[in-house]
């Protein structure tokens, strides 16, 4: 039977209509991919809870639950493990957005989210934002 990994992530849309994306840190699985920032749930924790620590943690930023819209979600099989994650959007947060992980961070229009290679559970969300986006 194969783990079933359940992370969440969250596309921050900015008033110009761009999407934050994050580069993975070296030493983390998938180093140097860009995806959309979030994390792996607590046990016990929901999804939007789980997000708005993430964001803190790594972005430094506080977002209420009212802002965060659920859009679409991945489900990808990778060699050892399943993960499901759901995709939220937000465009509404307190602070400036800065990297607390080392980790590069780019505002991209959505119809310039392929440019730049991204974990292969993160790809099929593109189409979902290009759609809402332009």
């Amino acid at each position: 039977m194969i783990k079933l990994v359940l992370v969440v992530a969250c596309a921050l849309i900015d008033t110009d209509n761009r999407v934050l994306i994050a580069q993975r840190p070296e030493g983390k699985t998938l180093a140097g991919l860009w995806e959309f920032p979030g994390g792996k749930l607590e046990p016990g924790e929901r999804p939007e809870p789980a997000l708005i620590r993430e964001l803190a943690e790594e972005l430094g930023i506080k977002v209420e639950e009212p802002c965060l819209a659920p859009l679409t979600f991945a489900s990808h099989s990778y060699e050892t493990f399943h993960l499901l994650m759901p995709l939220y959007i937000c465009r509404k947060w307190e602070g400036t957005v800065t990297p607390h992980e080392g980790q590069q961070l780019a505002w991209v229009r959505a119809n310039k989210l392929r440019d730049y290679p991204m974990p292969p559970a993160d790809i099929p969300l593109i189409a979902h934002l290009t759609d809402l986006l332009l």
